[in-house]
């Protein structure tokens, strides 16, 4: 039984929830306080008064001179009224001498707490019927015998008054957290406004809107390196689509060129009965072409590997002189027929692809070879770095045009001077690659008319 991921929640509501949340126990945390600190300054308030009324009836006690004499006063309340203090008198013998009218209905004898000798006492709550009561006992010496004071202080109007207190406190913590919960929203919306706004920008790009752009000016700040990193993917987007639109044109016309020779010999070919030469020399211009379109296939495909990573690199520490000097004498030949001398110099070793590296430097030195005129040359150096090795390839040659110096290492591209010269336009692109494949890079730097120097970087 398999079990159904779970969405995940929205940045929005994570942030409703998380603003909530502190805003309730902030609000808790506050009105708490305020509570605690109402109800306990009431407490302490109401124990001063019952500690001055307790006073009040010892001092009467001493004044009168005798118990019997506080019966007068403590008749003159009358039955039934409600009073907020109750009053007993008790004799050594523990018989009531002398009460508040009532009292012995609401607060027998029994339910007050031990007498208190000393000044440090604390009062007992007693609940009776619908009422409650701070009771306290006090042992009071008059004409040397000891007698008892109980007082009992009606609290009910106090604890309504906490209950609704409580109730206004709870209610303002609930509208706090609902009104939290309401600016929670509205900050929240606000706030990822931009993204919206964002998304709906990066919605409008496609095929026909790859200049739209977000620009980080005029976002917020954290949201501006997110808008740069934005605008330089779309710009990457947008050179690619732009490269692969010429890749695509720049294909159909190399591969249309020898596809057409090869139709228009056969036809030709075909027009009317040949000798076997003349049939020959069709068949031998035909495999040339074929064997160029099988060149433009297997370059076509060796960058497609190496944009995709897909090709692994052997890498192999050998001599770099060693293998410079290999490549100058297989093109020794080919550059004593065009009257280009070819030269390798400095030493040091290099780690790389044996095969991969000699195909590049080949790639270099048969591109100069093309544009060196007579009487120029070709000089291939080597010189070890902090990082690795440079190769470099230097040809006296016409050199390259500034305008087209950005562009030398694009697939098929070729400067206009020499689009009918031999080539296919992959060779500069597939030194790029191969330098890059080993962590490398490839610079061009040229003079027109003066020479032209390629710089390939194989780390160590």
């Amino acid at each position: 039984m398999s079990l159904k991921p779970t969405e995940p929640r929205s940045i929005a509501s994570q942030l409703v929830i998380l603003f909530a949340l502190a805003a309730a126990l902030l609000l808790f945390c506050g009105l708490g306080l305020l509570y605690w600190i109402v109800v306990r300054h009431a407490y302490e308030e109401d124990n001063e008064v019952l500690a001055d009324q307790v006073f009040a009836l010892r001092a009467d006690l001493d004044r009168v001179g005798s118990a019997e004499g506080m019966k007068e006063e403590l008749k003159v309340l009358r039955r039934g009224e409600r009073v907020p203090y109750l009053v007993r008198i008790l004799d050594p013998a523990g018989q009531v001498i002398a009460e508040t009218p009532g009292m012995d209905r609401l607060l027998p004898r029994s339910s007050f707490p031990e007498i208190t000798s000393g000044a440090d006492w604390r009062p007992k709550d007693i609940r009776a019927g619908n009422r409650l009561f701070s009771c306290v006992a006090i042992a009071h010496a008059l004409a040397g015998q000891s007698y008892t004071i109980q007082v009992a202080q009606d609290r009910s109007r106090d604890e309504r008054f906490m209950r609704h207190f409580a109730a206004l406190i709870a209610a303002v913590l609930a509208i706090g957290i609902l009104a939290a919960a309401v600016i929670a929203i509205n900050v929240t919306r606000r706030g990822l406004r931009p993204l919206v706004r964002m998304t709906e920008a990066l919605q409008r790009v496609g095929p026909h809107r790859l200049d739209e752009r977000l620009t980080p000016v005029g976002w917020p700040r954290e949201l501006q390196p997110l808008a740069a990193g934005f605008d330089e993917m779309l710009d990457r987007l947008e050179h690619s689509f732009t490269q692969l639109s010429q890749f695509s044109a720049d294909l159909a016309h190399e591969l249309r060129t020898p596809v057409a020779n090869i139709r228009g010999e056969s036809e030709v070919a075909l027009t009317r009965s040949r000798t076997a030469e003349e049939y020959r020399e069709v068949i031998e211009s035909t495999l040339a072409e074929c064997e160029r379109l099988s060149g433009i296939i297997d370059n076509l495909l060796f960058l497609a590997r190496a944009e995709a990573a897909e090709r692994q690199i052997e890498r192999i520490k050998f001599d770099g002189r060693a293998a410079l000097d290999k490549i100058a004498n297989y093109y020794e030949a080919a550059g004593e027929e065009r009257q280009v001398s070819i030269s390798s110099s400095g030493n040091g070793d290099i780690s790389a692809d044996p095969v991969l590296f000699g195909r590049a430097v080949s790639n270099l030195v048969d591109n100069a070879l093309r544009f060196t005129p007579p009487g120029g040359s070709i000089r291939i150096t080597l010189r070890a770095t902090n990082g690795g090795t440079e190769v470099s390839v230097i040809d006296s040659g016409s050199g390259i045009a500034t305008e087209d110096l950005p562009r030398v290492f694009d697939r098929f591209y070729r400067a206009d001077r020499s689009r009918g010269s031999e080539g296919t336009g992959l060779g500069l692109a597939l030194v790029k690659s191969i330098a890059e494949l080993h962590g490398g890079t490839a610079i061009i730097i040229s003079t027109p008319g003066v020479d032209t120097t390629v710089t390939l970087s194989f780390p160590a």
